[in-house]
């Protein structure tokens, strides 16, 4: 599953040009466990440029901390304040912007709405 999704995701991302936010609406992670009790997560993920830049430069660099980059997306997306790398309010840079451990050096840093997840980086430190 990891290797198709890196697969479509380098295919749609190859040679594009574009400079405005990738949205994709009621995105939602595919897992084999099914938890009936939580309702499904219904919020819109929005990939700004830089965060597809730095995705690229993992794919292109290391395949392995992009996978992990992978797997922290859709955890993210099942739900975006608990779960893998340790999850971090980020109180003092703006309201309900979150950080995630995706190697020692770099995190994900994403922002929480009640419609949608903005996904803002994936390299450095905040």
């Amino acid at each position: 599953m990891r290797n198709d999704y890196w697969q479509q995701w380098r295919a749609r991302n190859s040679g594009s040009s574009r400079r405005k936010p990738l949205l994709i609406y009621g995105a939602r992670s595919v897992s084999k466990e099914r938890n009936v009790s939580k309702p499904p997560n219904d919020r819109d993920a929005v990939f700004h440029p830089e965060f597809r830049e730095d995705l690229r430069y993992w794919v292109e660099t290391n395949r392995k901390t992009a996978l992990r980059a992978f797997d922290l997306i859709e955890a993210i997306l099942r739900d975006p304040f608990s779960g893998i790398g340790k999850p971090e309010l980020l109180k003092y840079l703006a309201p309900n912007l979150w950080s995630r451990r995706l190697t020692q050096e770099h995190r994900i840093v994403y922002l929480v709405n009640e419609a949608r997840i903005d996904f803002l980086q994936a390299c450095y430190h905040y």
